[in-house]
């Protein structure tokens, strides 16, 4: 069972993570206000996104700074 709620945990923090790419790479974000009028889901929501903020930025901070990532061409 613990198990079970760790992968979809995971799974939540990766999925968050891929919309923080796409939104820093295209613009383009969820449009929470379109899915709840209740503040409290919108709250959720909004610090939800957030986590993929941060781990994008985690991401990204490191694959700047190794020596094993080099920047490639833009097509």
């Amino acid at each position: 069972m613990l198990a079970r709620l760790t992968h979809y945990g995971i799974d939540a923090v990766l999925l968050s993570t891929v919309l923080a790419g796409v939104k820093r790479s295209t613009g383009f974000s969820p449009d929470i206000e379109k899915f709840t009028e209740e503040e409290t889901a919108k709250s959720i929501a909004k610090k939800y996104l957030g986590i993929g903020e941060f781990c994008y930025d985690g991401v990204t901070g490191y694959v700047v700074n190794s020596s094993y990532f080099k920047r490639g061409e833009r097509r």
